[in-house]
């Protein structure tokens, strides 16, 4: 009997590692349980998953990800700046600070303190990946059909 491929109807267990050009990893499991999704479910960018198409349970594979194929290049329309007095006087309005805020249709949408210049804080909404060539890494544990 032929093995299940990865594609629509599969759910699929997996280890993975997500590394910058200079070798830095962003995130990986393999040092800790695997991941699981069913294919197309949005958990893993459309971009990455289709990477793994066709793949079978054992194949280990590396691809190189362009920003095109990742989280895109930075846009500069995605940098806003605020006056300080919009935020809670509490808050610590540091460079690197990750702010929750909310769009338009009251979805979360995280930004990045870039900077705090006088009475102005610049936040930056852009992926922090965005711009960034990613290697891939992936160990396909288990491949079945969706029940």
């Amino acid at each position: 009997m032929a093995q299940q491929l990865v594609g629509p109807g599969t759910r699929v267990t997996l280890h993975f590692s997500l590394a910058l050009a200079d070798g830095r990893t962003v995130d990986s499991t393999f040092e800790g349980d695997p991941a699981s999704f069913e294919f197309g479910d949005g958990n893993l960018p459309e971009n990455f998953e289709a990477l793994l198409v066709g793949l079978e349970a054992g194949a280990r594979q590396s691809f190189e990800v362009p920003p095109e194929k990742a989280f895109g290049q930075p846009n500069p329309n995605n940098v806003q700046s605020f006056r300080k007095d919009q935020f809670a006087a509490d808050l610590a309005l540091e460079p690197g600070v990750v702010i929750s805020f909310a769009d338009a249709r009251k979805t979360e949408l995280p930004g990045i303190i870039k900077a705090v210049e006088g009475d102005t804080v610049i936040v930056d909404f852009n992926h922090p990946l965005a711009g960034e060539t990613l290697r891939f890494d992936v160990a396909v544990l288990e491949v079945q059909p969706v029940e």
